[in-house]
């Protein structure tokens, strides 16, 4: 079933774009990440599936439910994080927790208390007294504590150190096991590559790219070394293999790049003695700058 849908989702801030004619569809039980840098758009998707803010034309559901129509519904069925996360400076992290509970009607006290000492929070400390990293904090288990259907995290790790960051994919990773949906919100790679099975790229108010990470990885360029047995080939035999770049040879070691499929490369080597092949796995951070350099503008 659909978690999260969007239909030709449009939204302009005066004559400034925001977003443009996005068409994306999340399954429920997935963890999908939003990709792209400040002003790309995340955000303001993010707001309109909330109805924080309004398309000026298309449409969002979330668990086939309107954005506009149902957007008190929808709330009580999502977790939401805000990139700009604002908490009430007075209260305590408990008085917080406690007052959010209450709005949502009730939540499972005991997976509070657990999420609170995970992250390691000490409950009893008011907010304004909290480091910007803490309060990233209060926010994440703000957005996990009623177990929503869907979680709707807008860059979710800002802030954190290293040890938070994990803690914080655990609990991403837990989440997804119990059938529930997160849509990430991120520009920091690693992290999505990490977590999320499917990525939408969004540059310039329009996404250019839905695919899953493997299949982002399968069609990337490909860092080659091969090692040869005696005689290795000269580097002008190996250039002209279809998807074979930057062939630099250096005694009986071959190092060369590779677009698509391996097939043509692999049988070309076939006469050659060859005593190793080693592949190095494109980062999808690099994926994503050689799409984002490749992508159209949406101006």
């Amino acid at each position: 079933m659909t978690a999260i849908l969007l239909e030709r989702l449009t939204k302009f801030y005066g004559k400034a774009r925001g977003v443009l004619d996005l068409d994306l569809e999340v399954a429920e039980g997935e963890v999908f990440g939003f990709l792209g840098p400040n002003g790309a758009g995340k955000t303001t998707t993010i707001r309109t599936l909330l109805d924080l803010i309004r398309p000026t034309s298309g449409s969002a559901t979330v668990l086939g439910l309107d954005s506009r129509r149902d957007s008190v519904a929808i709330r009580a069925r999502v977790g939401y994080l805000p990139g700009e996360l604002s908490l009430w400076e007075t209260m305590t992290t408990r008085q917080v927790l406690d007052h959010l509970g209450s709005l949502r009607r009730g939540i499972d006290p005991a997976y509070r208390d657990e999420l609170l000492e995970r992250f390691d929070v000490e409950p009893d400390r008011k907010i304004k007294d909290l480091s910007t990293g803490n309060k990233q904090k209060v926010g994440i288990i703000q957005a996990f504590m009623h177990r929503p259907e869907v979680l709707i995290l807008d860059e979710p790790t800002v802030g954190l150190d290293p040890l938070m960051q994990q803690v914080t994919y655990e609990v991403i990773e837990e989440a997804q096991r119990a059938g529930h949906t997160v849509f990430l919100s991120s520009h920091v790679l690693p992290e999505v590559e990490r977590i999320a099975r499917r990525v939408g790229i969004i540059r310039s108010g329009k996404l250019i790219e839905v695919e899953s990470v493997e299949n982002l990885k399968e069609r990337a360029v490909k860092l080659i070394e091969i090692r040869f047995g005696f005689p290795a080939p000269r580097a002008e035999n190996l250039a002209g293999i279809p998807g074979v770049t930057d062939v630099y040879v250096s005694g009986d070691v071959v190092q060369l790049k590779v677009g698509g499929s391996m097939d043509p490369l692999v049988k070309a080597l076939v006469p050659y003695e060859v005593l190793s092949i080693r592949t190095h796995e494109t980062p999808l951070e690099e994926i994503f700058l050689e799409l984002y350099r490749n992508g159209n503008d949406a101006n």
